[in-house]
């Protein structure tokens, strides 16, 4: 394959696509400039670390090889990257050899967020069909086992700009039909852009359901978190789903995750979520902002989510410049490798409790503190509800009883 050069990177927020700047690659660095005529529009795409700026900019190598934060959030990691590589790998592409603005060529428009990467490499079709879950479902494990998958072309269709480690698919759902087709250039009238997940060899059979729970809990503890629901395969399995928070129709929010603005390495960070809450307040300018962090890192602490990391949270523009926290996302029952959650809570990470959440809140003068955190405690309290309205297990219900009831209380 032939390496990139240079991309120009544009952002479509609305209908147009705005030209904002572009990549060069000079030996083993990478240079970006914002063109004239979009810094003229006072937006800022990454305010803390990529301010608009006539110079020539380079980034560290650490933590994202060289790239800014806000491109490396287009790029896939996880199960994405998984797909791209297996997909080189299968037609003969030494991946040594590929460089970050390859990559990027082959997010091209089809990123997470708002941000357009050209040239853009081969396209896969832009045709919207109809989606069989658990044929994918099945494909994707065939893809995390290592065997190619003969269908890992729509695989990479479907979840080629995804991260995390779980399979998951981007799609298209319409609520009225309940019809599920893959996404296009454009999404058809009466459909909505969802991701969709697929449990990986290792998670409980009921990881949709669990999640579900975790999803209701969430509202009632007064979380903003998107739309979700159970979808089910032929075969009856359930899947989890969630509406994607970065398009609204065809209409695309450029998103930028705590990680990529902070340029926090979240695989070895020393995130608090007293860094969170301070992100927040300067892009938000509303001392709300730190009531919204407060209240989530509460259901993550009593709740047991020990997947915390920087990538988990991130924030959202709109076409004026305007900034607010994303919806919350990957709220579920998790252990990190380590035994700790992966942002401290005032700097504790093994076993944060309520202390140090109203520790955390009392830095930040949030006067309400105490009915936030035991708001949230109330909610989890009653995990057992949550968990037979979406059909959880009841060994995974005592399971995770046994963990969060001690939380809890």
């Amino acid at each position: 394959m032939i390496h990139v050069k240079k991309i120009v990177v544009s952002i479509l927020l609305n209908k147009d696509e705005i030209e904002v700047g572009e990549l060069l690659v000079e030996g083993r660095d990478i240079y970006f400039k914002y063109y004239a005529e979009f810094i003229k529009r006072g937006i800022e795409i990454s305010p803390f670390k990529l301010k608009l700026n006539g110079e020539i900019n380079k980034a560290d190598a650490i933590p994202f090889d060289g790239l800014f934060g806000v491109f490396a959030d287009s790029l896939p990691d996880g199960w994405g990257k998984l797909l791209l590589d297996r997909r080189l790998i299968s037609v003969g592409v030494n991946l040594d050899n590929i460089t970050m603005l390859d990559r990027l060529a082959f997010v091209g428009r089809n990123g997470m967020g708002a941000l357009i990467y050209k040239p853009e490499m081969e396209e896969l079709g832009n045709e919207n069909l109809k989606l069989e879950l658990d044929e994918l479902a099945r494909a994707s494990l065939q893809v995390v086992s290592g065997v190619t998958s003969e269908v890992i072309d729509d695989l990479y269709k479907l979840g080629g700009s995804s991260g995390g480690a779980r399979p998951k698919i981007l799609v298209g759902y319409n609520p009225v039909s309940n019809v599920l087709i893959s996404e296009g250039k454009t999404m058809p009238e009466g459909f909505e852009h969802w991701l969709i997940k697929f449990p990986s060899s290792s998670d409980r059979p009921d990881i949709a359901n669990i999640e579900f729970a975790y999803y209701k809990m969430a509202l009632d503890a007064g979380i903003i978190i998107n739309d979700s629901k159970l979808f089910k395969g032929k075969s009856g399995q359930v899947y989890f789903g969630t509406k994607r928070f970065d398009r609204i129709g065809n209409k695309r929010l450029h998103l930028h995750s705590a990680a990529g603005i902070m340029h926090d390495n979240f695989r070895l960070s020393n995130l608090d979520y007293g860094n969170l809450m301070d992100c927040a307040f300067k892009l938000e300018n509303d001392v709300r902002a730190y009531e919204k962090v407060l209240r989530l890192a509460a259901f993550n602490v009593f709740a047991h989510n020990h997947d915390d990391h920087s990538k988990n949270f991130a924030f959202l523009m709109d076409e004026n410049g305007a900034w607010k926290f994303a919806p919350a996302y990957d709220l579920t029952f998790s252990s990190s490798g380590h035994g700790m959650h992966s942002t401290m809570v005032a700097n504790e990470s093994a076993n944060p409790t309520k202390k140090h959440l109203m520790e955390l809140a009392d830095y930040f003068k949030i006067r309400n503190s105490k009915a936030i955190i035991e708001e949230v405690q109330t909610v989890i309290y009653n995990w057992k509800m949550y968990a037979k309205q979406a059909n959880v297990s009841s060994s995974s219900m005592n399971q995770i009883e046994k963990v969060i009831g001690r939380k809890s209380y």
